[in-house]
């Protein structure tokens, strides 16, 4: 069985007009098993409404199910792309939003995602402090022109920084589509108690490196509500983005206990 504890998560408004980004649950426990994080399309109309949508409908599904493999989460990602379909069409720019997924199962947990709102797995046992370097298991690789552009060599990760076209993404769920984006959609089993698996929008990802993030999440000195205010930090202020994230930590990972 994985078991967490206390699931944590802020979500700002940043330096934007409106909160476009939405999270589900609203609140959860350490019995939630979906986490879900979406994040609506800057410059596109009704964000926040197809953010709210996506995450709403494929989360409710979701947490119907006892288990969730690819096939069951595959279902889900068509529910939430009908209940698109739904919204009012009244709209200039057809509105979108990007959605990253986290499904925790008995003994492996699947993680999705469409856009580039980011997917993380740590373990900060590997994280080495002085090279500041190690701890991520898994990242997501973001559906935007740059990572597109950086995969294949035309930039440098210096060069990402100040990258004037870096919100352009490649990949997104939006209403009425003729042919719907799938996700990437990957199930793992390697979990071990003091690992944190985390999610944020983009707005988290300005100013939050990889090495800031597993450096907070390494700091021993710290408990799982003060690693979260220290990444919180970092945003306060200086991002011009919404910004919100998930950051789900692993308790124990054991056997079932068939006897209950």
């Amino acid at each position: 069985m994985i078991r967490i504890r206390k699931p944590l998560s802020f979500t700002e408004i940043g330096r934007k007009d409106n909160q476009e980004d939405c999270l589900y649950p609203s609140d959860a426990d350490e019995k939630t098993r979906v986490f879900i994080l979406c994040d609506g399309m800057g410059g596109h109309d009704k964000g926040e409404v197809a953010s709210m949508t996506a995450a709403n409908a494929l989360g409710g599904y979701l947490s119907s199910c006892p288990a969730i493999d690819i096939p069951v989460f595959e279902t889900g990602l068509a529910k939430a792309y009908d209940a698109l379909d739904n919204m009012d069409a009244n709209y200039m720019k057809k509105p979108g939003t990007t959605m990253t997924c986290l499904c925790l199962n008995d003994d492996n947990y699947l993680v999705a995602h469409i856009g580039d709102s980011r997917i993380y797995h740590i373990r900060p046992s590997l994280f080495n402090a002085e090279t500041r370097r190690g701890g991520i298991l898994y990242q997501s690789s973001d559906h935007s022109l740059v990572n597109d552009l950086l995969k294949a060599g035309e930039l440098t990760e210096e060069e990402v920084r100040d990258f004037p076209q870096k919100n352009i993404i490649t990949r997104a769920m939006q209403p009425h589509m003729a042919k719907r984006h799938k996700a990437d959609v990957y199930v793992f089993d390697d979990i071990q108690g003091g690992d944190y698996l985390f999610l944020c929008s983009d707005g988290v990802l300005e100013k939050v490196s990889n090495e800031d993030l597993c450096g907070i999440l390494a700091d021993s000195s710290l408990d799982d509500s003060r690693k979260l205010s220290a990444i919180k930090a970092m945003c306060y202020g200086k991002t011009r983005d919404n910004y919100t994230c998930w950051l789900v930590p692993i308790e124990e990972v054991g056997m079932t206990d068939l006897g209950r």
